[in-house]
């Protein structure tokens, strides 16, 4: 494997112009560390932006920071921490689910576009893109966006960028909104309820005026291999559902009252406060029940974006029918679904069932085997299709960059 480790925007533009004169894909990476999503890649070039990983500038003031695309994201968030901000949509940290060390970049945060609990009132990764430079398939640098939340320069590029597992472009610098981390937050815990309650409860707060930015249901089942912080959290294994408020602490005290008294049809509402419910909501956003080094390990794990409301009926049948295990997050619109291991990993009754609930699911971890034989991502309806197809052309008509990683086929 021939590893090409650019050292600027110039390099990027070599490597992909000899990638295109001699007809090689090219594997983008940063640290890695979502290498294992998406289906496996017949090239034997690896294009390693890591050494892009300076702060270009960051203003505390203006919530604004631009940063290189291999920065290390921990690091980015450390900085950012300093000065008492935060990314609001949550990245994902998928190191524990996919058993490797360290999370990841800038570039492939924004790269996989997967947002954490906050999503349902932060927005996803692409709200908070502001602005980038990449490379084109064409070899050409382009900028998109700009540094201010507003652009009206017409169609926001840089949009695309996000979700994309770096098939259109290789980022080298993204702009990226930082907003205040609250002051406080508090975490009310209703216990016992099965699914369709919990959904149910769920869609009450959610539709409340108290300002929910999580909301999440842990069956019973998921508390089988639960360690750490969520090992607590629930007496006798008993199902938990989560919601949190956060903000000035006179406003979440308040509110969680009122909200309790929202709930109160559904039982009992216990709290956690601020350190204890941050850590709860860090192990929910990284999936730490099906973590690679716990009992679920080997299992397959679907992530399921459905209808909210039908969450709950959606992840109870899938839970019943393969003998696996769910986690709902953004009020029962986000299904994690780990499942006992089959050749396919169960792809066809899962999709099968998301499809009738008006929903898509994408494999986020399997065997290689498995991500060969299945389709990773939800295949797209034939007009969405072609209209991908077209974008993606533009951007790389001779599919240099992740060549297949999205499309099964397309790396042959």
């Amino acid at each position: 494997m021939d590893t090409l480790k650019v050292r600027d925007a110039k390099d990027v533009e070599e490597v992909v112009r000899a990638a295109i004169a001699s007809e090689q894909p090219l594997e983008i990476i940063g640290h890695g560390t979502r290498r294992a999503i998406g289906h496996p890649m017949a090239t034997n070039a690896v294009l390693d932006v890591s050494a892009l990983n300076a702060v270009s500038s960051y203003e505390p003031n203006e919530l604004i920071i631009t940063v290189q695309s291999g920065a290390p994201l921990a690091d980015v968030q450390s900085l950012i921490d300093s000065k008492n901000q935060q990314f609001a949509f949550e990245p994902i940290d998928t190191s524990a689910l996919l058993g490797v060390s360290g999370n990841g970049t800038i570039g492939g945060m924004i790269g996989a576009g997967l947002a954490g609990p906050r999503r349902i009132r932060a927005g996803g990764a692409r709200d908070h893109l502001l602005g980038a430079h990449a490379v084109s398939g064409f070899g050409d640098s382009f900028k998109t966006g700009g540094r201010v939340v507003k652009n009206v320069t017409g169609y926001d590029l840089c949009k695309l960028l996000a979700g994309s597992w770096g098939t259109l472009a290789v980022m080298t610098e993204v702009t990226l909104k930082v907003m205040p981390r609250p002051e406080s937050e508090r975490t009310l815990v209703l216990s016992g309820l099965d699914d369709v309650v919990a959904n149910r409860a769920m869609t009450a707060a959610l539709g409340s005026p108290y300002d929910v930015s999580g909301a999440a249901h842990l069956p019973n089942s998921a508390f089988r291999p639960a360690t750490g912080v969520l090992a607590g959290l629930s007496a006798q294994g008993r199902a938990v559902t989560l919601l949190r408020l956060e903000g000035i602490a006179a406003s979440v005290a308040d509110r969680a009252a009122s909200l309790a008294k929202t709930l109160a049809p559904f039982g009992p509402v216990d709290t956690l406060q601020d350190a204890a419910s941050a850590s709860v909501w860090s192990a929910i956003r990284d999936v730490e029940p099906f973590a690679a080094s716990g009992a679920l390990g080997v299992w397959p794990v679907w992530r399921i974006v459905c209808p909210p409301a039908s969450g709950g009926a959606l992840g109870q049948a899938l839970a019943r029918e393969t003998g696996g295990d769910v986690i709902y997050d953004w009020g029962g619109g986000l299904i994690w679904a780990a499942l006992p291991p089959k050749p396919d990993a169960q792809a066809a009754l899962v999709r099968a069932r998301v499809e009738a609930a008006g929903g898509h699911a994408s494999l986020i971890r399997a065997s290689e085997q498995a991500r060969r034989d299945v389709d990773v991502f939800h295949p797209q309806a034939e007009g969405l299709a072609a209209l991908s197809e077209r974008v993606r052309h533009s951007f790389d008509p001779r599919i240099i960059l992740n060549r297949g990683r999205m499309l099964r086929g397309l790396a042959t």
